[in-house]
């Protein structure tokens, strides 16, 4: 039985979300000066955003992430335990049977069969738990990219950039054209806003 069979899943958004966690909060003083010159000697307004310092200050993400990891944690929990009960029960039944402590055949192959139930049991939890973590997962992606499109939508609307791109699709990109720290910033300031409103709602 697998002892780490939740790590992936578990840690899965924490190795993104976090991996930028020490970053420093972003600060709203730098506007970047994002232009570029196509070869026809037109202006392109460009910017781009580092996705894993967005990721790793974003509340709404910080939030999730701590979430999966939690149920991740607490899945991987309870299937160890099970296992171990699970073993010391083999390992009894294979002493009893050493030992001839069944009265009969049949009670012998029962206790077996009883055994190989509770492991089938066991591996099906197993499954259906990774999968329920691997669909919350999925979720919080898509609710991310969701979030973070809703955003740039209408961010764009005032500061008209033909292009906004990930970062680290990018070989090299000049710091002017980084906007990461104001969407940051928009992103949060609108996250705790719909929060506040739910609470709202929800205590009245």
């Amino acid at each position: 039985m697998k002892k780490n069979i939740f790590r992936a899943y578990a840690l899965m958004a924490v190795a993104v979300v976090f991996s930028s966690c020490n970053n420093a909060a972003p600060k709203m003083d730098e506007e970047p000066v994002a232009e570029a010159v196509t070869a026809s000697g037109e202006g392109m307004r460009i910017a781009y955003i580092e996705i894993d310092t967005l990721t790793s200050q974003y509340e709404f993400a910080k939030q999730k992430s701590l979430e999966l990891e939690k149920k991740g944690t607490n899945a991987r929990n309870t299937i160890q335990a099970k296992s171990q009960q699970f073993e010391k029960k083999a390992a009894a039944f294979q002493q009893k049977l050493q030992s001839n402590g069944f009265t009969s055949r049949e009670a012998a192959e029962s206790e077996q069969a009883a055994l190989q139930r509770e492991q089938q049991n066991i591996l099906a939890l197993q499954q259906r738990l990774e999968n329920e973590l691997a669909s919350e997962q999925q979720k919080f992606l898509q609710a991310f990219q969701d979030s973070l499109d809703n955003f740039l939508a209408d961010y764009n609307k005032a500061k008209k950039y033909d292009m906004i791109v990930n970062k680290a699709a990018v070989l090299f990109a000049d710091k002017r054209f980084d906007i990461t720290t104001e969407v940051v910033n928009g992103m949060n300031k609108r996250y705790k806003k719909d929060a506040k409103t739910s609470d709202s709602s929800k205590t009245k």
